[in-house]
């Protein structure tokens, strides 16, 4: 599995999604907010499968200049 989340993109992703999952359990917002269990996952995976579904990918190191 290659990864498609780069650096940047990941760390994004973990934070929000830690901030979502605090917010849930501490009752601040409801339960979509566990909804960041998804992309605390895909951050630490650097794997999303919507970016493959649209071919994106915010992964630069891969690319040869």
């Amino acid at each position: 599995m290659e990864t498609n989340v780069g650096k940047l993109d990941c760390m994004l992703r973990i934070s929000i999604g830690l901030l979502m999952v605090i917010a849930a359990a501490t009752s601040l917002i409801g339960a979509w907010g566990w909804l960041g269990l998804i992309l605390v996952a895909t951050g630490a995976m650097r794997f999303c499968p919507v970016y493959t579904l649209f071919g994106k990918s915010t992964n630069h190191s891969d690319k040869r200049s």
